[in-house]
């Protein structure tokens, strides 16, 4: 009897594999829907480099540690009045959450990162989806081992610092909701 349960749990366990092998090869999706800032910045600063009486708006937006950029960028722009804008970032992140579009289930599917990386490359834009600011920004992270992981930005926490760079458009830019992805995108025709 206890050869038969060792040997029941012998299979159990070479087909139900360790719990972290089956939580990687299980990926996770979200929707674009869903896919919206979750945190708070409240470390957040900002500095205005440039008011826009002589060439366009510039503004520094600096994250503390906790910080999630995403809702701190939103926040920014509806604090600031930012109809539309671009920006670049660079400093590092002590986890983030990544994302892949992938087109045949209209859904991103989730890259973890968690670990300290770098943030190579922050790029993004601001623009008015509904009335509201709507930020879309992709993101290469830097691993301890110098691989690298990049996507659509979904979600992270500063650690320590990230320094963005914002220039407001001269001429805003508007968002509609795709009916055929689910995705905010950038539509020339709207204000």
């Amino acid at each position: 009897m206890k050869t038969l349960a060792c040997s029941i749990l012998l299979v159990i366990a070479v087909f139900a594999g360790p719990p972290s092998v089956r939580a990687q090869a299980a990926s996770e999706y979200v929707a674009p829907i869903n896919a919206v800032p979750h945190g708070s910045a409240p470390g957040m600063w900002v500095k205005v480099l440039n008011s826009g009486t002589n060439g366009p708006a510039e503004y520094a937006v600096v994250f503390r540690p906790g910080d999630d950029p995403w809702a701190g960028l939103t926040q920014f722009a509806a604090d600031f009045h930012v109809p539309s804008a671009h920006f670049t970032g660079i400093g590092a992140f002590r986890d983030a959450r990544l994302g892949w579009f992938d087109a045949q289930k209209k859904q991103y599917r989730v890259i973890p990162v968690d670990q300290q990386v770098e943030v190579a490359s922050l790029v993004g834009d601001i623009a008015q989806l509904d009335g509201k600011p709507s930020v879309h920004m992709h993101c290469v992270l830097s691993m301890s081992d110098g691989q690298t992981r990049g996507g659509h930005f979904l979600s992270a926490h500063v650690y320590p610092l990230l320094e963005v760079f914002v220039t407001v458009d001269p001429t805003p830019l508007g968002k509609k909701r795709d009916p055929d992805t689910g995705l905010s995108l950038m539509d020339p025709g709207t204000k």
